[in-house]
């Protein structure tokens, strides 16, 4: 199966379609929806499902979970199709400042609300089809929230799959020193001030130019894609929690990282992988080689 990406060009994800246009052609099926979460936050979801008479045979559930700077919608989205063509029911958020969901954007001072919002979308995902298996899928962070999504959900999902997961901040985007040392201090009294880093992580997350350009042209991308003080301390504790405690990790598990990722630490997947106690684990690491 073609993944939906060779559609797209530098301006849309859906190629020269309308949204419309594409969902027809591929015979998908898309509802959206806002939820009002514990903190009063407006939540954006969606779901996709295989329309025609692929629907009465579906194989499974999906949760996919987005990265930082990112949404369920847009490039991202275009997975999720992928996986709804494949016979799946896909369901998704757009975190707490990302996307259509409320908050300040890309401000993270606390990951907690954030799993906590995944989990609430997503058993509801669940309720609605108890007798199909269901997976995670994450993406960058979206990786790491969903490792802790299935650290506190230990034996309910049937798997769970990380590609260039959030273990651990490559020290190419880490901020620079002191800095780092100073980020409690920074968070403290300046939580929503831009951190300053080699560059915002969007830069260095993909290594295709018209990749970069689609991306930044999503209407709901953030004019600065760099971390709030209080949002990069939280994502090296994110980093930390999931090292001490991935060995309680009993999901069976496929870790997807790509050998030259500039934003999250390959060796900190790695260890995840060589460490966590699911009983159905494999990694697979992609090196790109340049051909002269």
């Amino acid at each position: 199966m073609v993944h939906p990406i060779q559609e797209a060009n530098e301006n849309s994800p859906y190629g020269d379609l309308t949204r419309e246009e594409f969902y027809k052609k591929h015979q998908i099926l898309h509802q959206e929806n806002f939820i009002l979460n514990k903190q009063d936050l407006k939540i954006f979801t969606q779901s996709w499902r295989p329309a025609g008479t692929a629907a009465s045979r579906l194989r499974g559930l999906v949760a996919i979970v987005h990265g930082f700077n990112c949404e369920s919608s847009w490039l991202f989205e275009l997975t999720a199709v992928a996986i709804a063509k494949a016979g799946f029911v896909v369901c998704a958020l757009d975190l707490q400042g990302h996307g259509y969901s409320d908050g300040l954007p890309g401000h993270v001072p606390s990951i907690r609300p954030v799993v906590e919002d995944c989990i609430w979308v997503f058993d509801s995902a669940r309720a609605e089809h108890p007798k199909l298996p269901a997976f995670l899928f994450g993406e960058s962070l979206g990786g790491a929230i969903a490792i802790l999504v299935c650290l506190k959900q230990r034996r309910e999902w049937s798997g769970l799959i990380v590609s260039g997961a959030m273990c651990g901040v490559s020290t190419k985007v880490k901020p620079v020193w002191p800095l780092e040392e100073l980020l409690p201090v920074a968070a403290f009294f300046a939580p929503t001030w831009k951190i300053v880093i080699t560059k915002p992580p969007a830069s260095k997350s993909y290594k295709e130019e018209w990749k970069r350009k689609l991306a930044g042209k999503s209407p709901n991308r953030p004019k600065c894609g760099k971390p709030t003080a209080a949002t990069a301390l939280e994502f090296l504790r994110v980093c930390e929690n999931i090292k001490r405690n991935c060995q309680g990790l009993e999901t069976p598990l496929l870790v997807v990282h790509g050998g030259e990722d500039r934003v999250c630490d390959p060796n900190s997947a790695k260890l995840v992988y060589e460490t966590a106690a699911s009983r159905l684990i494999f990694m697979k690491v992609i090196i790109t080689i340049a051909l002269p």
